[in-house]
């Protein structure tokens, strides 16, 4: 079982990449944005790898986080979900915002990925709701305050803060994780004012 390759790379393909490891060159299937992150022929790499065995084939999927290889893994737990449309899903949509998109019940983001029709994207976000936050990573407090939101449970500070972002033109969920970043640093009792502020400097990252 294999699952991590470090090596150099060898090739990269339309859906694939070529890893030399001491010699061995592996064929890794990847995600296009995984492979659009992946430096030039001839620079080292790491992978973290899913190995598929099947009575046929032996087929390796690479990601470059252990992240997105386990939101492969969980995207396949929904029936009508095989790897071609996992890969699919992660090509289109960062781990941060498939997690948002699970957490915030949003079938259509999930609907922008190539091959993924309505009936799919509801079931994904149906059948992951109660997953998603375990993956969410970084993503997770902002997740937090957006359901906080939707259900009116936000403190006032933060409700302004984010209602304030949104009307200097940043779209809502710029807001609410731009804000959610700021509390971390902001500390307990911090004022809108405040918030407002330390969510500008995250924006202007």
């Amino acid at each position: 079982m294999i699952g991590k390759l470090k090596g150099s790379i060898e090739e990269i393909d339309e859906d694939h990449v070529l890893i030399d490891v001491h010699g061995v060159c592996y064929v890794a299937f990847c995600s296009a944005r995984t492979l659009s992150r992946l430096g030039s022929p001839g620079e080292a790499a790491v992978l973290f790898i899913e190995t598929y065995v099947r009575e046929d084939q032996l087929r390796l999927f690479g990601f470059e986080s252990a992240l997105e290889r386990e939101w492969f893994r969980l995207l396949q737990s929904v029936q009508g979900v095989g790897a071609k449309v996992a890969l699919a899903v992660l090509s289109t949509l960062t781990a941060s915002e498939l997690a948002n998109a699970i957490a915030l019940q949003d079938k259509a983001m999930v609907a922008r990925a190539p091959g993924i029709g309505p009936k799919v994207a509801q079931r994904i976000v149906a059948e992951l709701k109660n997953k998603a936050p375990a993956y969410s990573g970084e993503a997770g407090d902002a997740i937090g305050l957006k359901q906080e939101l939707g259900e009116g449970l936000a403190s006032a500070p933060v409700a302004d803060a984010v209602s304030a972002l949104a009307n200097l033109g940043y779209s809502r969920d710029q807001a609410a994780n731009a804000v959610a970043a700021a509390m971390k640093n902001a500390g307990e009792g911090a004022d809108s004012a405040k918030l407002i502020r330390l969510g500008l400097k995250e924006l202007s990252r």
